[in-house]
């Protein structure tokens, strides 16, 4: 389960699965990795000062991720990312970014949800909350946004990535059985922690207010499906109208410590101000936070060296200006994030030059793992200047459900090893050449199903335009490639591009047009990093096709199982198998002035896209 922003791309960059997209990904070390040795911003910093009320923080938001919808639950049809989720409306359950942990209690809209011993029946007890407007926060906002979510998926299952139909929240009946009391009646039991992981994506919207169908039309029904689709058509057309984000009502009934104060449609840049009637168990100290649109890293940069931004993320490229920024008086922390992995995705459905037939083949992906120099990436003053660590996994870094390898991954980098698994399989291989397959078939020693005699082995690699390293990384490993007669034609491609166009699921008519791709990072859920709809055949977000029985076999026992512990031997199985190639995974550098501070936790749950600005101050 993830996400990259409110539509499809929501897994990719979850830049933004529970906040603003502010924040560029930090790395996912996970099982397999090696520990670093300390830097410069390894340290996080303590709590500072005695609090001060007031002020304006001001915050970068990540170049080329400006919000430009507002409602938590966009269309797959949104081109952009979502302002306010989790700032403005909060989840059912706050994700708690850390690994070991998959909700924050004391966030939550409601108390740890209670199972009967089926586990098909789940009973959830809301906490004291209120709307802005003063109403309370009751078990029926929960219906109503289960509701909208389902017509969401209705128009199209697009709509949310985290979705794969017959699976929540299909099945799932809710019910307030009182103003404070939430049931959910489960057709197929899931796995708690699954559950629980996937309440941490429901975020709880305003009933009372949202359930009408037309400005100043009547207050419908909205658990007869009709009046759900009409309501759900009408508030994601008012989404669309960014010149009245600020302005419209509907928007100003919030949950969240913050309201929208203003939002500039032009370059996505937009102000929060404090919901004087939050009801959670911080209330923000800031006046007011502006998040500010950039088009690149080095503009970034150049607003922390004026002095103009409180908080942000400094592209690994500029590594060299953490000691610069630490005299101009800023913090400068960075650390794996749990339940991210960077990778390039392999299109199993790809048949251009036979590359389906020959990515089929586990050796063929063993090889191209092997290629794969982890430590010369993350070590490379052109790739990821030393902040990055090594990943082999989905698991993240820390996690609870570590691969039965520990430390010791599979495939780690070795060239020699690469032209072995290619020679022992049929290939002649040709450095700085043509490979080519000389023994055709499906015995022992050669090439495999549908492979003849005489192939190459040649694709096309999309790579993202951004962030730098994203490119840096590939044309190392196309260069690799090459010393092993393998082709990789390395085509740049916009985000939003890949995005819109190059996941089969979405995409299938652009199949052909990528054989890999890398767009950065994916997260799962921190706490509970189950691959289902990314690995399973029939998983929404399964963007190459990938296609393994005994994943599927984990996948639903991880997801339906009573059992969590199931989840390290998916974990295990996919890092064997190579549904993608692992690539060590970034770290991001997070950026905030000494003179604001909070609890470490908060700017640690950065990492993690969590953004609390609730809990943070300046002092003197």
């Amino acid at each position: 389960m993830t996400q990259r922003s409110g539509r499809r791309r929501g897994r990719l960059t979850v830049a933004l699965a529970a906040s603003v997209a502010v924040f560029a990904a930090a790395c996912a070390g996970g099982a397999g990795a090696t520990k670093d040795n300390a830097r410069e911003y390894d340290t996080l910093p303590k709590q500072a000062g005695s609090p001060k009320n007031g002020g304006t923080a001001t915050v970068a938001l990540t170049p080329g991720l400006s919000p430009n919808f507002i409602y938590p639950y966009p269309p797959a049809s949104a081109n952009g990312t979502v302002i306010g989720r989790g700032l403005m409306w909060r989840s059912l359950y706050r994700p708690s970014g850390e690994g070991d942990k998959i909700v924050d209690a004391g966030s939550s809209l409601a108390e740890a949800p209670a199972y009967s011993p089926d586990r098909k029946t789940v009973t959830i007890k809301m906490k004291d909350y209120t709307w802005s407007d003063g109403a309370p926060v009751t078990a029926e906002d929960v219906v109503f946004s289960l509701a909208l979510l389902k017509s969401a998926l209705a128009d199209s299952p697009a709509n949310w990535s985290f979705y794969t139909p017959g699976q929540f929240p299909d099945g799932v009946t809710a019910e307030a059985a009182a103003p404070d009391t939430l049931t959910l009646k489960l057709e197929t039991a899931y796995n708690p922690s699954y559950l629980l992981s996937m309440l941490t994506l429901l975020y709880v919207m305003p009933s009372k207010e949202w359930n009408i169908a037309r400005t100043g039309g009547p207050h419908l029904d909205y658990t007869k499906p009709k009046n759900a689709t009409a309501i759900y058509k009408y508030l994601t057309k008012e989404s669309g109208s960014q010149s009245t984000f600020a302005s419209n009502p509907l928007w100003q009934v919030v949950n969240g410590p913050y309201r929208l104060k203003a939002f500039d449609p032009t370059t996505g840049s937009f102000s929060l101000v404090a919901n004087k009637s939050y009801s959670g168990p911080v209330k923000s100290r800031l006046d007011q936070i502006d998040f500010k649109a950039f088009t690149s890293a080095a503009a970034v940069l150049n607003q922390f060296k004026a002095g103009n931004l409180t908080v942000g993320t400094l592209d690994s490229g500029f590594i060299t200006q953490i000691k610069a920024l630490k005299a101009k008086g800023y913090n400068v922390y960075g650390a794996p994030a749990p339940a991210r992995f960077d990778s390039l995705t392999i299109n199993f459905k790809n048949t251009v030059d036979n590359f389906d037939k020959v990515i089929a083949q586990a050796y063929a992906r063993q090889a191209l793992q092997r290629l794969i120099d982890q430590q010369g990436y993350i070590a490379s003053r052109g790739i990821y200047n030393g902040a990055g660590s090594l990943n082999y996994t989905t698991a993240g870094s820390g996690s609870p459900y570590p691969p039965e390898f520990g430390d010791d991954p599979p495939y780690p980098h070795d060239p020699a090893a690469a032209e072995k698994l290619l020679t022992d399989n049929g290939w002649k291989v040709v450095p700085d050449g043509s490979t080519t397959c000389v023994r055709p078939g499906t015995g022992t020693g050669e090439c495999g199903a549908g492979i003849p005699r005489g192939q190459t082995i040649s694709f096309t690699l999309a790579s993202a335009n951004t962030p730098a390293y994203v490119g840096a990384r590939d044309v190392a490993f196309a260069s690799a490639a090459k010393k092993l007669g393998i082709k990789v034609k390395i085509v740049t491609k916009a985000l939003n591009y890949m995005y819109s166009n190059y996941g089969n699921t979405f995409a299938p008519a652009k199949k052909n047009e990528w054989a890999m791709q890398d767009n950065g990072s994916l997260y799962l859920a921190a706490g509970y990093p189950s691959s289902n709809t990314v690995f399973n055949t029939e998983g929404s977000f399964n963007l190459g096709s990938y296609r393994n029985a005994e994943a599927d076999k984990l996948i639903d026992a991880s997801t339906f199982g009573a059992d969590a512990k199931v989840l390290s031997a998916e974990v295990t199985s996919l890092a064997k198998d190579l549904p993608v190639l692992f690539l060590p995974t970034p770290h991001t550098l997070v950026v905030w002035k000494d003179s604001l501070s909070g609890p470490p936790s908060s700017f640690n749950a950065l990492l993690s896209f969590l953004y609390s600005p609730e809990q943070w101050y300046f002092h003197g």
